[in-house]
This record gives structure tokens, sequence and C-alpha cells, in this order.
């Protein structure tokens, strides 16, 4: 499995989005993470379609969209014609989860499945079959910059074991939460191998270095 670094833009200056994006991708970003947020799913508001359209226009890595929003499937086509590569959705958000994979599939993008902290590993089983990606969030969703919790160092672990037990190990598990250049060897430990990081990239000078240090 390659190690790829997932670009968070909500730790970017979005008063600056061309040049930030622009910076990320020399830095040696691999994708860009877009986290849309309803203030409903979570306790927060973020961008949505608008902003999105302008990233697509601006980027030239892929667009990893994260879906933190009830009732998903309202959204693939949206979400799907816009650019977006990968677009991952909550299990937590969705009434018939698989639908929503199907529906993302129908539009040639990649499927991930994201998880909660709380969430237990038999809740997203059901899906490993068909998934591209699973995401395990390694904080509660919602809020950049918290700190890392090593609980879900299991989940990803459990995760990964029955993909291979399925004979689904190309299926990428994308970690997204306090990871930094500690924390990203316990996740790649345990058999994630997508990072999604903000703060810990966008927050510094040299942001090649940052990037270097998650690879």
């Amino acid at each position: 499995m390659k190690d790829l670094v997932s670009a968070s833009l909500l730790g970017c200056d979005l008063a600056d989005l061309k040049n930030e994006i622009e910076s990320i991708e020399k830095a040696g970003a691999d994708w860009l993470h877009c986290d849309v947020m309803d203030g409903v799913f979570v306790n927060n508001i973020s961008f949505g379609t608008p902003v999105l359209k302008c990233v697509k226009k601006a980027a030239g890595i892929p667009l990893d969209t994260h879906l933190m929003i009830t009732d998903p499937i309202r959204y693939i086509d949206d979400y799907a014609e816009l650019g977006s590569d990968m677009i991952t959705f909550h299990l937590e958000a969705a009434s018939d989860p698989q639908a929503v994979i199907d529906k993302i599939h129908a539009h040639g993008k990649s499927a991930g499945i994201s998880i909660k902290p709380g969430t237990p590993v038999s809740a997203v089983k059901p899906y490993l079959e068909s998934v591209d990606m699973v995401l395990v969030m390694t904080v509660e969703p919602g809020f950049g910059g918290q700190k890392f919790n090593p609980d879900t160092l299991e989940k990803i672990s459990e995760i990964r074991y029955l993909l291979d037990s399925m004979g689904r190990p190309q299926v990428d598990i994308e970690v997204d939460g306090g990871i930094n250049g500690q924390t990203v060897k316990l996740c790649r430990e345990a058999g994630a191998n997508v990072f999604v990081s903000g703060t810990y990239i966008f927050g510094v000078e040299d942001r090649k270095a940052a990037v270097k240090s998650l690879k």
C-alpha cells in the first residue's frame, strides 16, 4: 500500500485559497481533503459546493471530499459533478449506507465510509466488501486541531485485518484528527496508509518538511 498525505483545507488560509493550494501541492501533498460540515451532524459549519468548485479549478491533485452531513445521499450528485475524486460519508449519518456507496460508484467516483471514534468496527463490517476506503476518525468530527485519540488504533488494526482476510488489501484506510510526525507512525503501524493533516501542515513555514515527515 502506498502512503498518501491528504492535506485538510480546514487548516489553510481561506482568504488566500489558490496560493494555499499551490503551496501544499509544491510541498508534496497527494490529495486535498475537504471537510463539508452542515452544523447538524457535527456542531460546526465549514464550506460547501461553491467553495469546492473553486478548489477544483485551482487544484492539480485529487479532491478528497469528506461529507460530515446528515442524509448524505441527497448531495452525492452535487459533489460528484463538481469534481470530487473520492467521496466519503459517515456511516452514522446514512439510513442506507449501501445505497450511498452505490450512488457514489454510479458516478465513477471512489467511495469511502467513515466512522466516529465511538462507533464499533462491527457496524462498518458489512460495507467493507464494496467501499474503496475506510476513514477512521481519530478525534470527534467537527473541529480541527484536536488531540489524537490512541483508542482508535485498535479499530484501524481490526479493519485492516478484516480487509486482508476478505482479499481486499488494496482498500485504503484513512485517518483524520491529530495526525502529526509522531501519531502518524502509530497509525501506519496499525494499518492506515492515508493520512489527513491540516494544522500540522498549514500551520508551519516549512510545509515540505511537514509533508515529508508524514510520509
